[in-house]
């Protein structure tokens, strides 16, 4: 059986960026050593925007400016980063909080085996609920799971609560 890791948006401005938060720095160490462990195919989604973001329904319902292509910010975080050095990647841009292509290439890189997907990174409430739940539409017989000690919501509590909402849709919580 083959197994997918999913690397959410572990980028410079959700960590200790314009959005960082204590908690989400705090998942970094736990996040690199689970890809430097990994055995299997990684995917690593990055939140991608244009210098317009501020004209996007996003950037009217979010007025940060984060994650532009080219900044420092829409960058990998460091550690992140180097634990990846070794590692083969498909690396995703999304131009939103669920990436429509993920499932498409991990279907792809399935070639008809059985597999798995393990997801991780930030942020729990927003980026990481809606690919768990993304993926589990298209994958509904797949294990789909996520480590919530590789993960950090916008809050602590809006992170429990994105946990609660993937278990009640058969999102295994490891």
């Amino acid at each position: 059986m083959k197994k997918f890791l999913v690397v959410v948006d572990m980028q410079k401005d959700f960590v200790d960026g314009v959005l960082g938060t204590k908690e989400a720095e705090a998942i970094v160490p736990a996040a690199a050593k689970k890809i430097r462990n990994f055995d299997g195919d990684i995917f690593v989604t990055f939140d991608t925007h244009s210098e317009d973001y501020m004209k996007t329904a996003e950037g009217a319902k979010l007025p940060v400016p984060h994650c532009i292509r080219g900044t420092e910010g829409w960058e990998l975080d460091e550690d992140i980063k180097e634990a990846l050095n070794d590692k083969e990647y498909t690396a995703v841009e999304k131009v939103t909080f669920g990436s429509v292509d993920l499932p498409q290439k991990i279907r792809a890189a399935a070639d008809y085996e059985k597999f798995s997907i393990e997801l991780i990174g930030l942020c729990t409430d927003i980026c990481v609920v809606s690919n768990a739940l993304v993926l589990k539409a298209n994958f509904p017989e797949a294990a789909v799971s996520v480590d919530p000690k590789c993960c950090a919501g916008v809050t602590p509590e809006k992170h429990l609560a994105a946990l609660e909402t993937m278990r009640s849709c058969q999102i295994d919580i490891e």
